[in-house]
């Protein structure tokens, strides 16, 4: 478990703190040399801290943890350190700007006034507790790789929706049926009511990962996770996908892009295309010929 913690939590940021007194042995050290707190530490708990830049979205974050902790099905108690907790629900939201994403898209916040010039999608976002405010470099990515890529009246299926927005912007950019699933239950409401404010159909279920999709072959899948969670999907991926289909796998960290792209290869789809963003890379991925 701790493992898997630790690799959500290096998704946000390579700088943590890990601390794990489960493997003290007082055989092979001096009691006396060990801080009392240390020694009276619960041995059954470990926790994983990571520490945020200030201006960084601390409600993108911690959403970000949510989600990802409930796709591995992980139990854990987040603290926040640093914010107070009665402004909580409201202060992350002096970070959240309207952001000019690709060409064409534009995410606002819905409480935020904006006139769009001609060529302008607007995009407005409340996203609540769910991650994707279009603010992370995981979300802008494939964003921009939808624009060059959605068709008029194809199928786009988003599996670990979050806030929905990328659904969203397919169903902008011209897709017909668009579906969007989440583990969490909030985020499926969420997502749904953002669409609804956007006035897009969208169908919003709850799924783990591809277990209670709906079955069919889409044109563009948006994978927005992390790296494990695409590894765990690589073999079942290909049900989904036609000859002409694209899956945009991102929220992967650049480091372990290698790892994703064997899993994938493995399983009988090739890359047409990688980005890459402060550290972030983005996938887009074809399936072989048969």
């Amino acid at each position: 478990m701790l493992d898997k913690l630790t690799a959500i939590m290096s998704a946000v940021d390579v700088n943590l703190m890990i601390e794990d007194f489960s493997d003290i042995d007082l055989k092979s050290v001096y009691g006396d040399l060990i801080d009392e707190a240390i020694l009276n530490a619960d041995k059954t708990v470990a926790s994983v801290s990571v520490f945020l830049p200030e201006g960084t979205d601390p409600a993108e974050t911690l959403a970000f943890i949510k989600t990802r902790l409930a796709e591995e099905s992980l139990e854990a108690d987040i603290s926040v350190v640093g914010v107070n907790e009665s402004d909580w629900a409201n202060t992350w939201r002096q970070y959240y700007k309207p952001l000019h994403i690709g060409n064409r898209i534009v995410i606002v916040p819905k409480w935020e006034e904006y006139e769009p010039e001609e060529h302008e999608l607007v995009v407005r976002m409340d996203p609540g507790m769910a991650f994707g405010t279009g603010s992370h470099e995981t979300t802008k990515l494939v964003i921009g790789m939808l624009e060059d890529r959605v068709s008029e009246g194809c199928t786009l299926l988003d599996v670990g929706c979050g806030s929905g927005i990328l659904a969203i912007c397919g169903k902008k950019l011209g897709a017909g049926i668009c579906r969007a699933y989440d583990i969490d239950p909030i985020a499926v409401e969420v997502a749904a009511e953002n669409a609804a404010e956007n006035g897009c159909e969208v169908e919003c279920g709850t799924s783990d990962l591809l277990r209670g999709v709906k079955a069919g072959e889409y044109d563009i899948i948006c994978a927005n996770i992390v790296a494990d969670i695409i590894i765990r999907m690589a073999p079942d991926i290909g049900a989904f996908m036609g000859a002409h289909s694209t899956l945009l796998a991102s929220g992967i960290i650049s480091e372990r892009a290698t790892e994703v792209v064997e899993a994938l290869e493995a399983n009988g789809l090739y890359i047409a295309e990688t980005l890459e963003e402060n550290g972030w890379c983005a996938l887009a991925v074809k399936k072989l010929s048969d």
